[in-house]
C-alpha cells in the first residue's frame, strides 16, 4: 500500500516525454529535471534556494525527485 501511494504521488509530479529534455524524468509542467534537482542539492543548494531561484517548483518536486 505505501509503495502503490509513493508510486502515485510522484507520478503526479514526475513525467517523462522523449521531445521533452531527451527523455529525462522532468516536473510536470517544467523543463527542469530530476537530475537538476539532484545536482543543485549535491552542489551544496538548500531547498529553500531552489525554491527562490525556481519559483515555479514546490516542496513537493524536491521530495519526488529525492524518492524517484
Amino acid at each position: 500500500m505505501k509503495h502503490e501511494l509513493l508510486t502515485t504521488n510522484l507520478k503526479s509530479y514526475i513525467t517523462i516525454n522523449n521531445n521533452i529534455r531527451f527523455g529525462k524524468p522532468c516536473i510536470k509542467g517544467t523543463r527542469i529535471t530530476v537530475g537538476d534537482i539532484l545536482q543543485w542539492l549535491s552542489a551544496g543548494m538548500t531547498h529553500s534556494e531552489i525554491l527562490e531561484d525556481y519559483p515555479e517548483l514546490e516542496e513537493a518536486h524536491i521530495l519526488s525527485a529525492l524518492t524517484f
